[in-house]
């Protein structure tokens, strides 16, 4: 089976699984975890900011964020196709008491007059506004690349208005890749940040570690993370043993970014010369996006003859959605391509 249904389908390496096993751990409830801490160290570091924390997932750090800049009744801007609102299961109403106004933009990037608009008159009649929430890169908007002069955009109207500004970068280095290159994928991750006031990353996505995430903050905002880290079960005791992997994959696997970036490529190359298939949009990084409805079939019925020759894809409605990563090759990308040509066309 030739799996791009996510990037989140890689499995530890044999150099990570070394690295997860050797690693030093202790009790990180009690901040006890040398190798959690030197993961969190390393990235406050690269990316300069004051404090990090490791959580079991991106979906608990942007959760968090969400509730360390709000109280309830708030409300927050984000865009109307963003993870946050879409795929985290509505838990800003549940665990923050907040409401989300949607904005709407091109590749999921909205701009700062679509902020300064969205934002809510002062009175008793409306909830304050208090958060703008970014998605960099932005997955459902096809893994689609923020500026730093988007961000920076944006980032003024919230200095203007005295909003907080949150980074979903679960994919952040996709982001800094694209636009910096290997060479240059450590500064552009830290000039994309930079405006941010907490920022969200992932380890388990293209960057290929088992587990985990981490909020990046000031000092304040991190030891307020801390609690509800505890108080939602997300202390992992010894999880140094996962840290380490994410720490390698920080380190050792951010060049392999660039090749998943050049196999969607060639996927969307190759998808878009099948008829009935159009690229939706053209991807910029590991998400290739391709709507059949020229074929006829219905996304369900594609996925399945996907899956019955071999290729596991996502999406929803027409809309298909592959994704490419460390585990995937060009040979696979080949053979998923006449396998796809087999399958829409019988």
């Amino acid at each position: 089976m030739i799996d791009l249904y996510s990037d989140t389908k890689t499995r530890p390496t044999v150099a990570m699984r070394a690295a997860m096993a050797s690693a030093p751990v202790g009790d990180d409830h009690f901040g006890e975890d040398p190798t959690v801490q030197a993961l969190q160290d390393f990235l406050v570091e690269k990316l300069n900011k004051e404090a990090a924390l490791f959580l079991p997932s991106a979906t608990m750090s942007n959760q968090i964020a969400v509730k360390i800049h709000t109280q309830p009744g708030d409300a927050v801007i984000c865009h109307e196709q963003c993870h946050i609102r879409l795929f985290e299961g509505g838990t800003p109403a549940v665990f923050s008491g907040v409401s989300l106004d949607s904005v709407g933009g091109e590749r999921g990037v909205f701009s700062g007059a679509q902020v300064r608009a969205a934002i809510r008159p002062s009175g008793p009649y409306f909830p304050p506004t208090r958060l703008v929430c970014i998605e960099n890169t932005h997955n459902y908007c096809g893994g689609t690349v923020w500026t730093p002069e988007e961000i920076e955009n944006v980032a003024d109207v919230c200095r203007e208005s005295s909003l907080a500004l949150h980074l979903d970068g679960s994919r952040l280095f996709n982001a800094a890749v694209k636009l910096g290159g290997i060479e240059g994928a450590w500064p552009m991750a830290q000039q994309l940040v930079q405006d941010f006031d907490t920022v969200t990353i992932c380890l388990t996505k293209g960057l290929g570690a088992p587990v985990g995430a981490l909020l990046l903050g000031t000092r304040a905002q991190i030891e307020v993370a801390r609690r509800w880290k505890h108080a939602l079960g997300g202390a992992m005791r010894q999880s140094g043993i996962v840290a380490a992997g994410g720490l390698y994959a920080l380190q050792n696997h951010l060049s392999q970014l660039e090749t998943d970036h050049a196999n969607a490529q060639l996927l969307a190359q190759e998808l878009s010369g099948l008829p009935g298939v159009a690229l939706d949009p053209w991807p910029e990084t590991n998400l290739v996006f391709a709507n059949i409805r020229g074929t006829g079939l219905s996304g369900e019925d594609a996925r399945k003859r996907l899956w019955a020759v071999g290729v596991l894809c996502s999406g929803a409605g027409q809309r298909l959605r592959f994704v490419t990563h460390q585990d995937i090759s060009t040979i696979d990308i080949a053979t998923a391509v006449a396998a796809a040509q087999q399958a829409l066309h019988a």
